[in-house]
């Protein structure tokens, strides 16, 4: 693997660059409680773009910086028929690492990269929200990262997202899908259906 750069694949609130940037240069988020105290080499991105995963999106967990509401995550088990829309960032090594730790509330983790590549994925913290890395492939010769639980989809109580998290999520994918997409993306997906009723989810959208 290239050992300077990876790209990143987000699949939560980071699918919004104004988000994700909080992580990188430091900030508060629109919607969130929590100043984020950025990456020690606070450089922009050096490339992004759009990346589909075919991990089953979820929302768990109570999040203080989220009004203690859902958050997102990707279930364990690669299906080709499950459809997660992501945005990928081209972040050097140690960034991706100083957002796994404030992902993880500021846990420095010790991480093998190849590993991962060499696995699958590899769990650092199990009682780490942010704790397990999955390697999705390579693109342009750099490999593709994202963090999940250790937990799967069925083995956590799914929790309705505030309309402030989902909201992050949905300016995101705003820049490359259509508002009808959107909504039928997310009214299927596990913490969402059955706590957002059809007028609820397509106020927030439209």
């Amino acid at each position: 693997m290239n050992e300077n750069y990876v790209w990143y694949a987000s699949y939560g609130s980071n699918l919004h660059i104004d988000r994700f940037l909080c992580y990188i240069i430091g900030g508060k988020p629109e919607g969130s409680s929590k100043i984020e105290t950025g990456c020690k080499n606070p450089s922009l991105p050096v490339a992004s773009s759009t990346f589909t995963m075919n991990y089953p999106l979820y929302f768990a967990k109570e999040a203080d910086k989220w009004e203690s509401q859902g958050v997102a995550f990707i279930g364990l088990t690669e299906d080709p028929s499950c459809v997660t829309y992501s945005k990928k960032y081209l972040i050097s090594l140690d960034q991706f690492m100083d957002v796994m730790s404030q992902e993880n509330n500021g846990i420095d983790f010790q991480v093998d990269l190849n590993l991962v590549i060499n696995t699958g994925s590899n769990v650092y913290r199990r009682n780490a929200w942010y704790g397990n890395i999955l390697y999705l492939g390579e693109e342009k010769g750099f490999p593709i990262f994202t963090f999940t639980a250790s937990w799967d989809v069925y083995d956590v109580e799914w929790k309705k997202p505030s309309h402030a998290y989902l909201s992050t999520l949905i300016n995101g994918l705003k820049e490359d899908y259509s508002n009808e997409e959107i909504y039928l993306y997310f009214q299927t997906k596990p913490g969402i259906i059955g706590k957002y009723n059809e007028t609820e989810l397509r106020n927030l959208i439209f």
